[in-house]
């Protein structure tokens, strides 16, 4: 029974050395990540401040950057359109007549409502004074 009392607390022995060992480990841990967020924090704070030198340096370009000068400015309008020419599809003369007919029998259709009610309105009228 002693043997067995001996091995018992051997086993105690090592498991409070793996949970000293553990525990180490989270200390470890633990100051490793206060590190890295001091870190992260100073970090953070480097960059924001690049970032408002960034900005004001381009506020200061802008400011310093001249606007073109009329001719400059009506020179690039027309290179503007004329690749925006370039992206037309202009219509195949067939689509062309094709769209010619349509427009004009469409007109034709409606000069001739047009006309009648203006007939019947006019014989309408007629009555009226008449009466």
């Amino acid at each position: 029974m002693a043997k067995k009392k001996k091995s018992g607390s051997k086993k105690n022995v090592s498991k409070k050395n793996v949970t000293l060992e553990k525990a180490e480990n989270v200390k470890e841990t633990e100051v490793s990540l206060e590190k890295d967020t001091a870190e992260n924090v100073q970090k953070a704070s480097e960059k924001k401040t690049s970032e408002k030198k960034a900005s004001e340096k381009k506020a200061a370009d802008k400011k310093a950057e001249k606007k073109p000068s009329v001719f400059a400015r009506i020179a690039k309008y027309f290179r503007e359109c004329r690749s925006e020419i370039k992206k037309i599809v202009w219509p195949t003369p067939k689509a062309t007549f094709k769209n010619v007919g349509i427009v004009l029998s469409v007109l034709v259709v409606v000069g001739l409502f047009v006309y009648a009610l203006d007939t019947g309105f006019l014989a309408l009228l007629k009555l009226i004074i008449d009466v």
